[in-house]
């Protein structure tokens, strides 16, 4: 088999022609996204990945708490429409957090608990974390860095009878640009993506969608005064970024909103 590292400009063509294939549509948005990867092996890597974190965690043993965290998510879940395999845990730990793994695998943690408050607010964080999985971000997000890779390695071949500590060079700034220019940015639509998609999955489910709004004010109120880097050197939108998008898509998710009784 032939080195494709000899010939940049067919890697270039292959490279384009998987993206065009690998072309898919994600729901409501409408959005246009990258999927080189399978579905079954994005699942795949979400059960392993989840079952990984459970070992090493503290699950939590309060009857009610794993009781109001399976009944927001099966309402969420059914929303979506998508017959996944879902399951929901509660790890005991202080940190304010939650997550999604492919394959529809939850957990929530108990520092989260108090910034939710009540079953509305665990709504806007569940229906944003399914959204993830909803919309396959988690496959999304390899194919794009498979993408980035794959794009740099071509462009290191192509200087590769250069001096080695200019290519050195090259490839660190290259490194650094698609990690702000391209990735991050990514990363900060698709946390948008997750939030738009969840605020619409939470009315269907018969919370109010206001509550994701209200929800995210508390979370600014919590992080303030904590570290945290710019917006453009961030994974995720900042809590400003957040409250204005949501207000801005509430007018849509009220028309889906019918309280449930």
């Amino acid at each position: 088999m032939r080195d494709f590292k000899q010939y940049p400009g067919w890697a270039l063509l292959l490279l384009v022609v998987g993206v065009v294939v690998a072309c898919q549509t994600v729901p409501i948005t409408g959005r246009s996204q990258l999927q080189i990867l399978p579905e079954s092996e994005e699942m795949r890597m979400g059960v392993q990945s989840y079952q990984d974190i459970l070992k090493k965690s503290r699950l939590s043993p309060d009857p009610a708490l794993n009781e109001m965290v399976t009944r927001v998510g099966s309402r969420i879940a059914a929303a979506t429409g998508r017959s996944y395999p879902w399951e929901y845990k509660v790890i005991e730990d202080k940190q304010a957090n939650a997550f999604a793994l492919p394959g529809g695998k939850v957990a929530v943690y108990t520092g989260i608990l108090p910034i939710t408050r009540d079953e509305a607010g665990l709504a806007a964080v569940l229906g944003h974390e399914v959204s993830h999985v909803i919309a396959r971000h988690g496959g999304e997000r390899v194919s794009q860095q498979l993408v980035v890779q794959m794009g740099l390695a071509g462009t290191m071949a192509a200087l590769s009878s250069r001096d080695p500590k200019t290519v050195q060079a090259v490839g660190a700034l290259l490194g650094a640009g698609a990690s702000v220019g391209l990735l991050l940015p990514w990363g900060r639509a698709q946390e948008s993506e997750a939030d738009h998609l969840g605020l619409i999955y939470m009315a269907r489910a018969g919370y109010d969608p206001h509550a994701a709004r209200d929800l995210w004010v508390r979370m600014a109120e919590a992080s303030r005064g904590r570290g945290r880097p710019p917006e453009f050197l961030s994974t995720h939108p900042s809590e400003a970024t957040r409250i204005r998008q949501i207000e801005a898509w509430m007018p849509e998710a009220m028309s889906y909103y019918r309280p449930a009784r």
